[in-house]
């Protein structure tokens, strides 16, 4: 197999596009992690999971899911 200057073009693509992906996943926890801590403060004060699911048009059952992915 040859590495032309074509191929190694993509292959930088591929590195570059890979890279972007993995910070993307870093950045995605992160504000996970700030969703769960924001709607935990609520919580804190007394909101029930039904009333921030109601204000953030989702059912309680997702604030479930997201209160405990992590």
């Amino acid at each position: 197999m040859t590495n032309s200057p074509d191929h190694m073009a993509i292959i930088e693509q591929i590195k570059d596009v890979r890279a972007q992906a993995i910070e993307h996943a870093r950045q995605a926890r992160r504000l996970s992690a700030m969703r769960r801590d924001l709607m935990q403060s609520l919580l804190d004060d007394g909101f029930s999971q039904a009333d921030i699911a109601r204000e953030l048009g989702v059912s309680r059952q997702a604030i479930q899911k997201m209160m405990s992915v992590g």
